[in-house]
This record gives structure tokens, sequence and C-alpha cells, in this order.
């Protein structure tokens, strides 16, 4: 417990997400100051924690996602947004989950708030986290469907990376291409197989409270 009464926490494990634009997004690169390819960006940003306590409450290897649009440059706000929760988790667990997901807890996500303008929910559903090598795959039944695959750099088995970008999960994004990206979730539809989308993944390590 801090000294302003919320409970202390962290959390460690895997990110990876898929975007509307095209490869490669301009958003991280603009501080999201540019235009998305598309003219709004849809995303879906998915976690699994490896590690994590909120409190006294432990979170290892639960997953959470976070699904929104964003009608314009994602730095003018107005962002819709909604959370879905691994339905593994006990309430306990879930609302740990919703806080730190949504910036309430603080840390990293929590500079994402102000530009929150439609928050549109909580859902409780299955989510398969999946990696292999630089193969990144979420799925959610009738929810969320995406893959990402790494770009290959100087040395074929590591992808090419951003550094220093201000983004919530890591300042060092490594780069990827979208496989496939479906969602249906708070009246978000998006669907692309062109092969074109943008991604990205990386180890996260946040702390707050």
């Amino acid at each position: 417990m801090t000294a302003s009464g919320a409970p202390s926490w962290q959390a460690k494990g895997r990110y990876f997400e898929t975007c509307s634009c095209d490869y490669l997004c301009p958003c991280p690169t603009s501080n999201l100051a540019a235009k998305p390819t598309e003219g709004d960006c849809t995303f879906a940003f998915a976690f699994h924690v490896d590690e994590g306590q909120h409190g006294s409450t432990k979170l290892d290897g639960l997953n959470v996602a976070a699904v929104g649009r964003a009608p314009g440059e994602m730095i003018n706000g107005n962002w819709s947004v909604g959370l879905i929760t691994d339905e593994r988790a006990n309430p306990e667990q879930q609302q740990a989950l919703v806080e730190i997901a949504s910036g309430q807890a603080g840390g990293p996500m929590a500079n994402l708030a102000p530009l929150i303008g439609d928050f549109r929910g909580v859902e409780a559903k299955p989510i398969q986290f999946q990696r292999s090598g630089m193969n990144w795959s979420v799925f959610i039944p009738g929810v969320l469907d995406e893959a990402a695959e790494g770009v290959p750099g100087a040395n074929a088995d590591e992808p090419m990376y951003l550094d220093n970008v201000g983004h919530p999960a890591n300042t060092r994004l490594a780069l990827a291409k979208a496989v496939r990206s479906h969602l249906h979730a708070f009246g978000l539809d998006w669907d692309d197989d062109s092969g074109r989308n943008n991604g990205h993944f990386a180890p996260f390590s946040w702390q707050g409270g």
C-alpha cells in the first residue's frame, strides 16, 4: 500500500498489436501527431502477464486486451475504447486488470487516458494469446482474431525496431506486419486480411500505485 492508500502493483509480460494503418504506421514515429494512413485508426493491443501483482492479488498468466478507434490524428483524442479481460480471472483479478489496463491505477497506460472520449465498457472473455518466434496471435471468440509477423532485420532471426518512442508498452517496439485483424466489439467493426497493415510487439514491465 502506498502513502495515498492505493495498492502498489507491478506487471510484466508480453504485448503485441495490430492497427488499421498501412505498414509502417506513422503514429509512433510522430508522437501521435501524424494522420493515420486510412484517416482514422482502429487498433487492438493484447497483453499477457507473465508475472504480476496488484496489492495482494496475483495476476500471473492472465491476459487483457484494449481495443479502440481514433477518428483522426491520435494526439487529438476522442478515442473510443473498450477492454476485454480474461474470463479465468476472479473478481479481484478482473478489477485489477481493468485498473491497470485503463490507467486508473497509474503506470504507462494512464498517459493514454486523457485521449479517450468514449469508454465503451469491459467484457470478460476467453483470450488465447500465442507466440512462436516472431509470429504472434490473439483469439477471442466472436470478438477479436489478430495475428502479426515480425519484420526481419540484418539478423534474420531478429526483428527491426523503433527505438525511443512514446508507447505505453515499451519505448522499443519490434516492427511487424499484420497477417489478419478481425474485430467486432463495443460497436467497433474491422476486418483486414490484406497483409499491408501495421503491427508491433515488445516486452512490457509496469508498476504503479
